[in-house]
């Protein structure tokens, strides 16, 4: 057995009997941010393009109903709440009561951009307003439990972020007002000044540890292919290399950032190669299909176009790769979320 297959299984065993002797949670709060792959219901709240409160979205989650999620069943921050020893998942803001509250809340929208004009496109909630909302939560929770316990939560817990992928695949790649005037790397540095901003702001609200994803393998994702890859059915690298690209960026922008601020924790989550791995040799990780997602055809399905009546969409989403046309399955989700357990170390300590 590999030395980080290992670790990982040591690890794993560590927080599961951790949480077996503590009925608390390892971090006294988890907030989430980000867009589809971290929303859990707070777009069925107003009027937008994008939503997932419908069949068969949910139909593998543990009440077998639609939550608002972008994936047959569990989300990977879903899973980050188990390992952490939550006893629940930080629930929508939008649909939270003060109770729920105390443990941290999810702020993620679905078609949330770095950029706010890609958020605007979908009528999303745009990560300032992200932030306000955050705002507003640690507000309330100080008024249900005192400014000095609020602040230990605020504090002593994780905030994870995921963004980025909406504003390539959903703005810049189709918008020749955008991709004829920037660059790849003219356009991410655009992006990771919002999120230089969107760090600086949770830090001066008393945030002092904070996970942010990469992006994925852009040019694997079965819609991108479909949409992007002109008939080829392989990943295409021109947007994967702006992946790495803009991966690159964000670890130098999260340096920047720590070196700034000394008593800032930063993690930055490398989904990418674990993604890609999977993506590329599904079988060594009991995958059979990761060219198409299991709603629909699976080239190109989201949202509304992935719906009960789809044609063509598997009884059993185990063996896919990705759920719909962008978004990993629960199997997916759960494989990540293990993997990524190691990177995320220093932000329990």
């Amino acid at each position: 057995m590999e030395y980080s297959t290992c670790r990982l299984l040591i690890l794993s065993c560590i927080a599961v009997s951790i949480n077996m002797i503590h009925s608390n949670p390892l971090v006294p709060a988890l907030c989430i941010f980000g867009d589809s792959s971290m929303d859990v219901g707070n777009n069925n709240h107003f009027m937008t393009l994008l939503k997932a409160n419908f069949l068969p979205y949910g139909r593998d989650f543990i009440t077998h109903k639609p939550t608002g999620r972008f994936c047959n069943g569990k989300l990977a921050v879903d899973y980050a709440a188990e390992y952490l020893g939550f006893k629940t998942y930080p629930l929508p803001y939008l649909s939270a009561t003060n109770e729920t509250l105390l443990t941290g809340a999810n702020f993620a929208s679905a078609g949330t951009g770095f950029y706010d004009k890609t958020t605007l496109l979908f009528q999303a909630i745009t990560l300032p307003r992200q932030v306000s909302y955050y705002e507003d939560w640690r507000n309330r929770v100080a008024r249900k439990v005192g400014k000095e316990r609020a602040y230990a939560m605020i504090s002593g817990g994780i905030h994870i972020l995921s963004a980025g992928s909406s504003d390539f695949l959903q703005n810049y790649y189709i918008n020749p007002l955008l991709n004829t005037i920037y660059t790849p790397s003219q356009f991410s540095d655009i992006l990771l000044t919002s999120y230089n901003t969107f760090v600086q702001k949770l830090y001066q609200l008393g945030v002092r540890k904070i996970g942010v994803t990469t992006l994925p393998p852009m040019g694997c994702l079965p819609g991108a292919i479909t949409l992007f890859g002109f008939g080829t059915n392989k990943c295409m690298s021109r947007l994967n290399d702006d992946a790495m690209m803009f991966n690159k960026s964000l670890n130098e922008t999260s340096q920047k950032l720590v070196a700034r601020y000394r008593d800032l924790k930063i993690v930055v989550f490398d989904i990418y190669q674990p993604l890609l791995d999977i993506i590329t040799k599904p079988s060594d990780h009991g995958f059979s299909e990761s060219r198409r997602g299991c709603c629909g055809t699976g080239i190109v399905e989201i949202s509304f176009l992935c719906n009960a009546i789809s044609i063509g969409t598997c009884s059993n989403a185990t063996s896919y790769v990705f759920w719909d046309g962008f978004h990993p399955s629960e199997a997916t989700n759960q494989m990540l979320t293990r993997k990524l357990l190691m990177q995320g170390l220093s932000l329990i300590s």
